[in-house]
């Protein structure tokens, strides 16, 4: 089996979930340790330090944290009467990530162990630790499996946050993927324009389902199929219409507009025009031959 099916991984992604937790930091915490598993610590309120093998590192809210097995850390953070110091954690272990020891995680994009995320990760992030956090507290059938759905679903989305970083800028570091996965994804959009062809679809409402940027989107499924989503959409469309059409020459143009995405009568026959060179009325009187 081709092992480019599992993209940032050297076989699927099956971590085993340890732990999760959402608390507040009213002191330092004492314990300077190392763990031999992997644990993402997420800064979610306030600023100051944190402690990385020996290094000081200042850290503010939407920082996400890094640490591997044999990595000393230590949350120097304190709540202030201004300011809440409001920390994230979550452990696992049994990862096996392309080029990277068994059971660690690849460094951040340009080697770095803290990552400051954008606010829509931020976001994301926070709400999968809410997620993990609400179903430790009030356990239900399937608990297990649960947490580590959630969890498999936050590493995906900082795999794919680092993939944009990379591809945004050159040299790229050591979180890399592969072109098949760019095939993936574009294969991945066009299925999603394929089967919500009927929707009002935006370039950022697709980016925003994949937890990827309108313009690395736009970026890789131009240099995969030569031509832009939005003109792939449009494709779909006019070939359903003409369909439509052929099939229901009583339809009027209104209700084909609808069936394929437009509430505008005037933009569709446009586009239908400029993309078969004639208007959706004429190739109805045609009983649909073109």
């Amino acid at each position: 089996m081709c092992n480019d099916r599992y993209e940032f991984t050297e076989l699927d992604l099956n971590p085993r979930f340890l732990y999760s937790c959402i608390l507040e930091r009213g002191e330092e915490e004492r314990l300077y340790q190392a763990h031999d598993f992997v644990e993402l610590a997420v800064i979610l309120g306030g600023s100051g330090n944190f402690l990385l093998n020996g290094e000081t590192i200042p850290v503010r809210e939407g920082d996400l944290i890094l640490i591997n097995p044999g990595t000393y850390h230590k949350s120097l953070l304190v709540s202030t009467p201004k300011q809440k110091a409001i920390e994230g954690y979550l452990a696992f272990t049994d990862v096996q990530y392309r080029d990277c020891p068994k059971n660690s995680l690849p460094l951040f994009s340009g080697n770095e162990r803290i990552f400051h995320m954008p606010e829509s990760m931020k976001k994301e992030i926070l709400r999968l630790l809410k997620s993990m956090d609400q179903e430790v507290r009030t356990p239900h059938l399937g608990q297990y499996s649960m947490l580590k759905a959630y969890l498999i679903q936050l590493l995906c989305l900082i795999a794919r946050e680092n993939m944009q970083k990379e591809e945004a800028k050159e040299p790229l570091g050591r979180f890399t993927f592969r072109s098949p996965n760019k095939k993936y994804a574009v294969r991945q959009i066009e299925q999603y324009l394929q089967e919500h062809y009927q929707e009002k679809i935006s370039l950022e409402q697709i980016a925003s389902n994949m937890y990827l940027s309108s313009f690395y989107i736009s970026k890789i499924f131009k240099s995969e199929t030569g031509d832009s989503p939005i003109n792939y959409l449009i494709g779909i469309r006019m070939e359903k219409a003409k369909e439509i059409l052929s099939e229901h020459p009583d339809a009027s143009l209104q209700e084909v507009a609808a069936q394929v995405g437009y509430d505008d009568v005037y933009h569709f026959s446009k586009l239908f025009k400029k993309y078969y060179g004639i208007s959706p009325g004429y190739y109805k009187t045609q009983k649909g031959t073109l």
